[in-house]
């Protein structure tokens, strides 16, 4: 198993990088990797432990046991990143069905003029701003709040909104490895989490799994793919799964051709035929990267090999991904591209809430017509091959790829690299990653190799014909 050489700009057109989406990787550098699993420090000081590896997976399955309700009226509910696209699009749930949710507990990171009315609608006691320099904007901004509230700043802030005491789910819509010490200490004061941020399991799988069956929290997937999959899974037998399909819309590239890529804008990366989402899920979606990322995502959440996850490009985004059955049954969930459905579904888990056909029309597949599949370009979407390779490889290199991916669109929309230096500054970043490959870390290891990817990607000096030489 080794990563991919990505083809040069001029080679892009005609070159087959891979024989399958799901495996058959060129070797390069003495691939496969050596995992280290004990060793005794990292650099920056950083204690490296040397715990045993987490269960396969998280079961999949979540049990509603009998009498586990432990609340009067609306449920209680705490979102970590409720300014971000995730957040406001729960809070736009809470709005319209205040007889079933109440805000506890809010917090974000640094946009305090929409944090002020966020707090002022929902009321909750407890709020927190990660930019410390912005408390008292905030304070001045609630100045007039006609309820008692607390307001904390930074990361420890953060954490105290995501073990608020009187939570029963947390939202998680922080992007990227920020999310990963608040989610840690939502699982350990014992709340389930309705997971939208990728980095709990992606980067923090050998660690969280674990703890999360410790706790016994439900982990209760917001993505409309998990979301998909855990639905079709709930009361199938142990040993019933075969293999998962996770549907993807193709993004915003799904019908250019590939010698055109050379000259796509950030402006047309941020154009996606279906969904209305930030921009750099948006990018994500463009270059297949949020796809190769729920391909680990599956791994970890249901124990399916990698062999057998597969990724289909279906253009509609109705069939939110299926699962296949031992007996060869396929299973599906569909519904309109809306990503408030499956943030819902975690939220009401495991009730289902009525909606009203004005704000959530409800699906016409007369009115639709028709549903279309193709399989995957590996050429127009290399981020596949790496992420199966991540994936296969491991530990710290999932996290070591979500990161330098999330610095490398970063650099994209700042406009300082081009779009297909995305993927390179991923290769790179991983392919230098990998004598340094923890097998099973421990958290501090997770969030050191996480801060190590950004900052290697970032000095990544690539040149217009992708000839990487380190700045």
């Amino acid at each position: 198993m080794a990563l991919m050489k990505l083809p040069l700009p001029a080679e892009i057109a005609g070159v087959r990088l891979l024989e399958s989406g799901r495996g058959g990787f060129i070797n390069i550098k003495g691939f496969p990797l050596k995992k280290r699993e004990k060793v005794a420090s990292c650099s920056k000081g950083i204690y490296c432990s040397s715990q045993q590896g987490p269960p396969p997976a998280w079961p999949g399955r979540a049990v509603a046991e009998a009498g586990r309700r432990s609340w009067e009226g609306p449920k209680p509910i705490s979102i970590v990143g409720s300014t971000g696209s995730i957040g406001t699009q729960t809070l736009d749930i809470v709005a319209e069905n205040p007889d079933k949710f109440r805000i506890v507990a809010l917090a974000a990171g640094s946009n305090v003029s929409l944090l002020a009315d966020q707090v002022k609608t929902f009321k909750p006691q407890l709020v927190a701003v990660r930019n410390e320099s912005l408390v008292v904007e905030l304070k001045d901004a609630l100045a007039d709040a006609e309820h008692q509230l607390e307001i904390v700043a930074g990361e420890e802030g953060v954490i105290e909104v995501a073990r608020h005491p009187d939570a029963v789910t947390v939202v998680t819509g922080i992007v990227g490895c920020a999310g990963l010490k608040p989610t840690v200490a939502a699982i350990e004061a014992g709340k389930d989490i309705a997971l939208a941020n990728k980095e709990t399991l992606i980067a923090g799988g050998p660690f969280v799994l674990p703890l999360a069956h410790k706790h016994k929290v439900k982990i209760l997937p917001a993505d409309s793919e998990h979301s998909a999959i855990f639905q079709c899974i709930q009361g199938l037998p142990d040993g019933a799964l075969r293999r998962i399909i996770l549907t993807a819309s193709g993004g915003a590239f799904r019908d250019w051709p590939v010698e055109k890529l050379k000259d796509v804008k950030v402006a047309d990366a941020l154009k996606h035929p279906n969904w209305n989402m930030g921009k750099k899920i948006t990018v994500d979606s463009a270059t297949l990267f949020n796809k190769g990322l729920e391909v680990i995502e599956a791994h970890y959440l249901y124990g399916a090999e990698y062999d057998d996850i597969e990724i289909l490009i279906h253009p509609q985004s109705i069939i939110h991904s299926m699962v296949e059955t031992q007996d060869s049954s396929v299973l599906a969930q569909l519904g309109w591209p809306d990503m408030r459905l499956p943030i819902l579904y975690t939220m009401s888990w495991p009730e289902r809430i009525y909606c009203s056909e004005i704000t959530w029309p409800r699906l016409d597949l007369c009115k639709l017509g028709s549903l279309t599949f193709k399989a995957p370009d590996n050429v127009k979407y290399p981020s596949m091959n790496l992420a199966y390779a991540a994936g296969r490889a491991g530990g710290t290199m999932t996290g070591v790829l979500s990161a330098a991916n999330e610095k490398a669109v970063e650099m994209f929309i700042d406009e300082k690299i081009s779009y297909l230096e995305i993927f390179k500054a991923v290769e790179l970043t991983c392919d230098a990653h990998r004598s340094e490959l923890v097998e099973h870390p421990s958290l501090e290891e997770i969030i050191h190799y996480d801060l190590w990817a950004r900052d290697y990607a970032a000095g990544l000096k690539l040149s217009s014909g992708l000839s990487p030489a380190l700045v």
